[in-house]
C-alpha cells in the first residue's frame, strides 16, 4: 500500500500488559499506526490513555459500540483497516463479532474466546464477512520455530513418534503475584477467565507450538488439572497425555507454580530419524540430534537456514531476535492480508499467521482439557472442529 495501515484498539490502556506488546509489534514495520481505540470500560481511563498515546479525542471511546459505530461511519481516507481486541478473554467475541459486522478486519489476543461455542460462531461470522481474522500466537513467529517446522515438513526429522512440549511459569506460586493484582485477579477468575485458568492461558501456546511444528492433531487426550494455591477457582497446573492422529505420542505440561521459572516455554520432537528441540528463553538456537553422529546447533541469521527462517529473520546473526520480534512477524504476515483485502486484491493462500481455525482448535483443546479431568483423568477427544 502507499499509506500505513490504519487500527484501532479495544483493551491495553493504562495498566495493561499485551495492550502495548501489540502497539510495539504493529509499528516494527512502520507499516500501521493507531488511531483510535476504546482503552478501558472505564471512560476516563479510556481517554486518559488515548491521550498518552497522542490520539485524537475525538476518537477515544468510552466503549468499543460507540467505537464501532462512530469509525463505521467515517469516510474511506479515515476510515480504520483493522482492530486490535487485548481484552481478558471473556470480552474478546462480542467486540470481534462486531467489529467483523462492521466492515472491519480483526487481530485478537489469545485464547480466542471465552468458550468453543463462541469460537464456532466467531468462525462462521469470519467466513460469512470475507475478512482477516488474525490469532496471536506470537512464539510461532520466531525464525527457528519456522525452522523447526521445515525440518519436519522435509523429512529430516523422519515420521514424528513423540512431542514433548512444556511451559512452566512461576508467577502465580503465591496467591498474591508479584506482577501486580490486575494481571492475576481476571486470568484466576472462571467469569473472565473460562473454563481453565493456566491451561487455557499458556497452556494453548504449548498446544499451538507443537500443532504448528510437528501439523499433527490431537486424536485424544488424559490430562489432569491441579489447583495448589487454596482458594484459586482455576487450575494453576496440568499435565495431559496426548494421542496425536497417525500414532504419535505427546506430553503436555503447563503450570504457573514452577518457583524459579519465568516463561520456559519448550519443546521436543523425535522422529525414525532425527530430533529437534527449541527453547522460547533461547529463541535464537534450534538443537538437531541424530542417532548417528553429534547433535547441530543451528542459530538464527546464518546462510544454512532454511528459506522460511530466512524471510522471518530481521537483523544479522549474533544479534537476539525474540518474543517481541516473533510477535511483530505476526504482524507483517497479517498486515499483507490485510493490505490485499483493503485494496480489494486477492489474499494470498500461504501467509503465516494463525487464523480463526487455530482459535477453534484450541478452543476445543481447552474443553477436551477441563473434561478429562473432572472426569478423573479419563481420555476425552477433543470436540469436532
Amino acid at each position: 500500500m502507499r499509506r500505513k495501515l490504519r487500527y484501532g484498539m479495544v483493551g491495553g490502556g493504562r495498566g495493561a500488559f499485551i495492550g502495548g506488546v501489540h502497539r510495539i509489534a504493529a509499528a516494527m514495520d512502520g507499516r500501521a499506526e493507531l488511531v483510535a481505540g476504546a482503552f478501558s470500560r472505564d471512560e476516563m481511563r479510556s481517554r486518559a490513555s488515548g491521550a498518552d498515546f497522542f490520539l485524537d479525542p475525538s476518537r477515544v471511546y468510552g466503549n468499543y459500540a460507540a467505537m464501532a459505530k462512530a469509525e463505521a461511519a467515517m469516510p474511506p481516507e479515515k476510515r480504520l483497516d483493522f482492530v486490535v481486541i487485548v481484552t481478558p478473554n471473556h470480552e474478546h467475541f462480542g467486540p470481534a463479532r462486531l467489529f467483523l459486522r462492521s466492515g472491519f478486519n480483526v487481530v485478537c489476543d489469545k485464547p480466542v474466546t471465552f468458550d468453543l461455542a463462541q469460537a464456532r460462531k466467531l468462525r462462521e461470522i469470519v467466513r460469512r464477512t470475507g475478512k482477516v481474522f488474525v490469532l496471536t500466537h506470537n512464539y510461532t513467529g520466531n525464525a527457528m520455530v519456522k525452522q523447526a517446522r521445515e525440518l519436519v515438513r522435509n523429512g529430516t526429522v523422519g515420521v514424528v513418534r513423540k512431542v514433548v512440549v512444556e511451559y512452566p511459569q512461576g508467577w502465580l506460586s503465591d496467591k498474591f503475584a508479584p506482577t501486580g493484582p490486575k494481571q492475576a485477579e481476571w486470568r484466576t477468575d472462571p467469569k473472565r477467565s473460562g473454563a481453565a485458568g493456566c491451561m487455557g492461558d499458556i497452556g494453548t501456546h504449548a498446544e499451538n507450538l507443537a500443532r504448528y511444528i510437528t501439523g499433527l492433531r490431537i486424536e485424544e487426550l488424559c490430562a489432569d488439572l491441579t489447583t495448589f494455591v487454596k482458594g484459586r477457582r482455576l487450575d494453576d497446573d496440568g499435565n495431559v497425555l496426548v494421542r496425536y492422529k497417525g500414532g504419535a505420542k505427546g506430553v503436555l505440561h503447563a503450570s504457573q507454580v514452577c518457583i524459579g521459572d519465568e516463561n520456559a516455554l519448550s519443546i521436543r520432537v523425535y522422529g525414525t530419524r532425527a530430533g529437534l528441540e527449541w527453547h522460547q528463553e533461547r529463541p535464537n538456537d534450534l538443537i538437531v540430534k541424530y542417532p548417528d553422529r553429534p547433535q547441530e546447533v543451528w542459530r538464527r541469521g546464518n546462510l544454512y537456514d532454511g528459506d522460511e527462517a530466512k524471510r522471518f529473520t530481521r537483523i544479522p546473526a549474533g544479534h537476539p531476535e525474540g518474543y517481541l520480534e516473533a510477535f511483530g512477524n505476526i504482524y507483517r504476515e497479517a498486515f499483507r492480508a490485510i493490505a490485499a483485502e483493503v485494496e480489494g486484491r486477492y489474499i494470498p493462500r500461504k501467509l503465516d499467521f494463525p487464523t480463526i481455525d487455530d482459535g477453534v482448535e484450541g478452543m476445543a483443546f481447552i474443553e477436551a482439557v477441563v473434561k478429562s479431568s473432572r472426569l478423573g483423568a479419563l481420555w476425552v477427544k477433543p470436540a469436532a472442529h
